[in-house]
């Protein structure tokens, strides 16, 4: 029950702190805009050359200038609530998207081990036993296709010369699915 009384008096205050600073800023900004307003009024008879009080009118105006945006535009605490917002809606997404493409990694992998198995198990593998990686079996199957029986010497694929023995790679392929 005293948390309850405590958290509408702590609202309460919170929100007398914020009338307060937005009184202030507001009377801060209306300081500037008058100080602004007196700078832009042309006096006759000064001290210093025209062209240096031009300057330093110039100067101040842009100096209050600033001074107003920078209270408009840099609520700290808004601004910081903000960002932190965007940054934890940010990084759940990242965490989303972590997650498909790790599904979407482990279905590929499985898709692609059982298309390897297909195709090592069917007339498109080599006709004897011996397994080869899927390039080298694709330019034989190629070669065979071919209307010159099978001779791709300096060729467009990659001048590989057609053996009948076994590669280097004697033994079935290892799969991975990492």
């Amino acid at each position: 029950m005293a948390n309850q009384r405590a958290l509408p008096q702590s609202k309460e205050s919170l929100l007398q702190n914020y009338n307060k600073r937005l009184k202030d800023d507001i009377r801060s900004i209306l300081d500037n805009l008058t100080e602004i307003i007196k700078t832009a009024k042309v006096e006759d008879e000064t001290q210093v050359s025209r062209a240096t009080q031009a300057e330093q009118d110039h100067y101040e105006m842009h100096v209050r200038a600033a001074n107003i945006q920078f209270l408009i535009l840099n609520d700290f605490p808004s601004v910081n609530e903000a960002i932190s917002l965007q940054n934890q809606q940010l990084r759940s997404l990242q965490e989303e998207c972590d997650k498909k493409l790790t599904s979407l990694r482990d279905e590929i992998a499985i898709d692609l081990y059982e298309l390897e198995e297909e195709y090592y198990s069917s007339s498109y593998s080599q006709l004897d036993s011996t397994d080869l990686p899927l390039c080298e079996a694709y330019r034989r199957w190629d070669s065979w296709a071919s209307p010159d029986g099978g001779d791709i010497s300096g060729s467009a694929h990659g001048g590989v010369e057609d053996t009948d023995g076994p590669t280097s790679q004697e033994t079935s392929p290892k799969h991975d699915l990492n």
